[in-house]
């Protein structure tokens, strides 16, 4: 089992930054290297919502188009975590957010973290 738990979440102003983070500890016999590890988030009404992804080997990333040069994913494989990295935030971008981890033999996000609140202020 892999556990995911993230932190870097709270409370800031339109037009400011936080940097997210999300530490995996477990072990599910394949290396944090191997994972493919994503970014979501859920606001207050509304379904989960796909914000950003980042793949191990050639670092290559997927963001949502409403982030896109905002946010920055990346990852530490040494440190088996995974940041996201938010600049200009907005209010729209007030929710839950979600570190998920995922195998590249699977077709779902198998690991999930247990959420931490932004709220943006405007």
């Amino acid at each position: 089992q892999v556990q995911l738990v993230e932190s870097g979440g709270g409370l800031v102003q339109a037009g400011g930054s936080l940097r997210l983070s999300c530490a995996a500890s477990g072990s599910s016999g394949r290396p944090f290297s191997s994972y493919i590890m994503g970014w979501f988030r859920q606001a207050p009404g509304k379904e989960r919502q796909f914000v950003s992804s980042i793949v191990s080997g050639d670092a290559s990333t997927v963001y949502t188009d409403s982030v896109k040069g905002r946010f920055t994913i990346s990852r530490d494989n040494a440190k088996r975590t995974v940041y996201l990295q938010m600049n200009s935030l907005k209010p729209e971008d007030t929710a839950v957010y979600y570190c998920a981890a995922r195998s590249i033999f699977s077709t779902a996000y198998d690991y999930w973290g247990q959420g931490t609140q932004v709220t943006v202020s405007s």
